[in-house]
């Protein structure tokens, strides 16, 4: 039940989409957070990665936390625009989802089934992995 005028196909990009926005800025958090505890010459090699640490804790390291709100303001935008992307409404009489009962479709409606693959796609994996490869 995306807005009304929006395409269909264009609800599913927008769903991808976000929900990679989501990943990767899950998954910087908890990179950002294991790099703190790294001494400056274990970070690696990469350029990037070197120029991202040198930004992060610039300034006795004062811009790690305004990035870490900034970052969870574009999380909770991204989470309420894919939640209008994910939600399911089904009205009285119609058919269910996969043919499921009155009681179990009243509650795919009310958004659970949308915020437990939100969670688990975009949020959990891509943090599992940023805490095996911090600095990948």
């Amino acid at each position: 039940t995306m807005w009304e005028g929006v395409p269909p196909a264009v609800a599913i990009i927008l769903f991808f989409v976000l929900m990679s926005v989501v990943g990767m800025l899950e998954g910087m958090q908890i990179a950002f957070f294991a790099v703190t505890k790294i001494k400056k010459e274990d970070r690696g090699k990469s350029k990037f990665a070197l120029k991202t640490c040198d930004l992060l804790f610039k300034g006795k390291g004062r811009n790690l936390p305004g990035f870490m709100v900034g970052r969870q303001l574009s999380v909770v935008t991204c989470f309420f625009v894919i939640a209008r992307v994910t939600t399911v409404s089904i009205a009285e009489g119609e058919e269910n989802l996969w043919g499921v009962s009155d009681t179990l479709q009243n509650f795919f409606n009310i958004g659970f089934l949308g915020a437990i693959i939100t969670t688990i796609l975009a949020s959990i994996s891509w943090q599992l992995v940023a805490s095996a490869f911090p600095i990948a």
